[in-house]
C-alpha cells in the first residue's frame, strides 16, 4: 500500500521553476532517501510534499486526499518535518522544546495534558534524551541537539516523517547516532521515514528507497542496487564512480571517483 505520491508536482519560486513535473510513489514503513547535486530541488520538493511551500501544479496525495486541502492539525498529525536549520531553540530546556510537538493535539488555551506528557517523556527516552529534559537546549551537543528536535517530531506521534539533512555539522560518530536511531524507529516503530542525505554511502545503507534528483527531475527511483551505480552517479553527479560492497552490510558503497571532464 502506498499512503503518500506525487503526480505531475511542479514548484517554483516566481517564474523559476525548481521540480518539474514529477510523480513519486513514497513506500509505506521503509526509509526513503533523496540524493542530488546542490541546488536540485531536493529541499524544495520535501517542503511541498508537507505542505511548508505550495506547490504551482499537480498533487500531493496521502491517504486518498489532496494535501492542499487538508485541515493544518489534521495533516500535522500524520506528518512531521525537521527541517535543515531548525529555528533556534534559545532558552528553551529540551523538555519544553520537545513539547511543542504536541500543538496539534492541543485545544483552549493549549495546556498540556497528561497524555501530551506521557508522550513527551516517551519521545526523550526513545532518541535517548530523557537525561537532558530540564537542561537548556543551547547546553547540548550538536549530536543532541539533533536527537533532541527528533523527538519533538516524535512527540507529534505521526507515521510519517521527514528529515532535510539531519546529519549536515554533524561528525563522524553523530550522524551515524541518528541514522542508527532512524532506523530504529522504522524498523520498531514502523515509522515512514523520508531524508535528504548528501552522503551517498549513507544512503545506500540506510535507505529501503532512493531518489536521485537531478535539475528538479527524477533520473532514478528504487532500491540502492538501482540507484548507487555507475550510470546513474554519472547522470545525476557528473562523475565517474567505482562501486564496490561494504564489507559489513554488502550493500553498493561508492570507493572513489573522478569528476568527469566536459560539459554537463
Amino acid at each position: 500500500m502506498v499512503r503518500l505520491y506525487t503526480e505531475d508536482l511542479s514548484i517554483g519560486y516566481e517564474e523559476r521553476l525548481i521540480v518539474k513535473e514529477l510523480s513519486v510513489k513514497i513506500p509505506d514503513k521503509k526509509i526513503t532517501t533523496i540524493i542530488g547535486p546542490n541546488g536540485c530541488g531536493k529541499s524544495t520538493l520535501l517542503k511541498a510534499i508537507t505542505r511548508i511551500i505550495s506547490h504551482q501544479s499537480g498533487t500531493v496525495i496521502l491517504d486518498g486526499g489532496d494535501i492542499s486541502k487538508e485541515n493544518t492539525k489534521l495533516l500535522a498529525k500524520k506528518m512531521a518535518i525537521l527541517p535543515q536549520t531548525p529555528e533556534s531553540a534559545r532558552g528553551l530546556t529540551v523538555g519544553e522544546l520537545v513539547s511543542y510537538g504536541r500543538f496539534p493535539y492541543q485545544k483552549g488555551f493549549g495546556r498540556l495534558t497528561p497524555k501530551d506528557y506521557e508522550v513527551i517523556d516517551w519521545a526523550l527516552e526513545v532518541t535517548g534524551t530523557f537525561e537532558f529534559k530540564f537542561r537548556p537546549v543551547d547546553a547540548l551537543s550538536g549530536g543532541q541537539r539533533q536527537r533532541v528536535w527528533i523527538a519533538m517530531a516524535l512527540a507529534q506521534e505521526t507515521e510519517i516523517i521527514f528529515l532535510d539533512e539531519p546529519t549536515t555539522y554533524l561528525d563522524m560518530a553523530h550522524q551515524l547516532e541518528v541514522l542508527e536511531l532512524l532506523q530504529k524507529l522504522n524498523q520498531e516503530q514502523e515509522r515512514t521515514i523520508v531524508m535528504v542525505l548528501h552522503d551517498l554511502n549513507q544512503a545506500a545503507r540506510f535507505a529501503d528507497f532512493i531518489i536521485a534528483l537531478k535539475d528538479g527531475e527524477i533520473v532514478k527511483a528504487g532500491d540502492c542496487e538501482e540507484v548507487i551505480h555507475p550510470n546513474v552517479l554519472e547522470q545525476v553527479f557528473h562523475i565517474d564512480a567505482e562501486i564496490g560492497r561494504d564489507p559489513r552490510t554488502n550493500k553498493p558503497m561508492c570507493l572513489t571517483y573522478n569528476l568527469l571532464k566536459g560539459e554537463k
